[in-house]
């Protein structure tokens, strides 16, 4: 049985640890070049996402934050939508 409810569960995970990864890399593991091109290309995709689309990866991200127990990733997920374009910046 997957720890999983769902495949967009799973790979809203998956793609959440790959940038808190990307993000979290010295200069040494990941060149800084590639790393932003990396961060860039999520950020349009989200702005390619249906205003739906948007909401629902919100409030997933909500849920993986409020369960996530490392406090440093859940201040990742909790930044996580401002922080790629899925909400707007109300500063």
């Amino acid at each position: 049985m997957s720890v999983y409810p769902s495949l967009t569960r799973a790979l809203a995970e998956a793609l959440v640890d790959v940038l808190w990864f990307v993000e979290g890399c010295e200069d040494e593991q990941v060149d800084p070049d590639d790393a932003v091109k990396v961060l860039e290309g999520f950020a349009h995709l989200v702005t390619q996402l249906s205003s739906d689309q948007r909401s629902e990866f919100v409030d997933l991200l909500g849920s993986m934050a409020a369960e996530e127990a490392d406090s440093s990733r859940r201040e990742f997920l909790e930044g996580f939508s401002e922080g790629f374009g899925l909400v707007a910046d109300d500063s």
